[in-house]
């Protein structure tokens, strides 16, 4: 390349750098005037209640969409109370339009599959938009799965009782902690 066609190419990848800043500062910008969306969406990730997961707005509600689409922002376990009993349950937060924070049992297959889905992806594909789709078990009523999709691929992990699942659960927290630290 000459030095006129280096300093082109130079100029409009500027060029294009700017218009790339602009759009994601348009994307991060928040609604203005009246909407519903406000504070985070907590999203139940069960069976419990008829559906695949509910949220509770005083009494439980079905959520009909049937997958969520964005970047995962952060997994971490909690020790809370439900019914009178001491339990563990696995955050994913998830930012979309809004955020929203899922919640499932830290040992439930809702859990175990997504954890295990994460910890086979790489930052740079953590670092675009994944989308979570809950599956029914086929076998037993209670049993819900968590399908993984980058674009439209499918992420295929699979576990079993011989699983560490403290290397796994590693694993998927540095792939999600690395990928939130990537910067522009």
């Amino acid at each position: 390349m000459n030095p006129q066609e280096n300093s082109e190419l130079l100029a409009a990848l500027m060029r294009q750098e700017e218009l790339l800043k602009q759009l994601i500062a348009s994307i991060n910008k928040p609604k203005l005037g009246l909407h519903s969306d406000a504070g985070n969406c907590k999203i139940y990730c069960n069976r419990q209640h008829g559906g695949l997961w509910y949220t509770l707005n005083g009494e439980p509600s079905d959520v009909p969409q049937t997958a969520l689409t964005g970047y995962l922002k952060e997994l971490r376990f909690e020790n809370t109370e439900r019914r009178k009993k001491e339990t563990c349950k696995l955050l994913i937060t998830i930012q979309a339009d809004r955020t929203y924070i899922l919640e499932s049992g830290y040992d439930t297959h809702f859990s175990k599959s997504l954890l295990t889905a994460i910890a086979t992806l790489t930052p740079e594909q953590l670092y675009s938009p994944i989308t979570l789709q809950p599956t029914p078990g086929t076998s037993d009523e209670s049993v819900l799965f968590c399908r993984v999709w980058v674009g439209s691929e499918l992420v295929m992990a699979s576990y079993n009782e011989q699983t560490n699942w403290q290397e796994i659960w590693e694993q998927a927290l540095a792939v999600t902690k690395a990928a939130n630290e990537i910067a522009f």
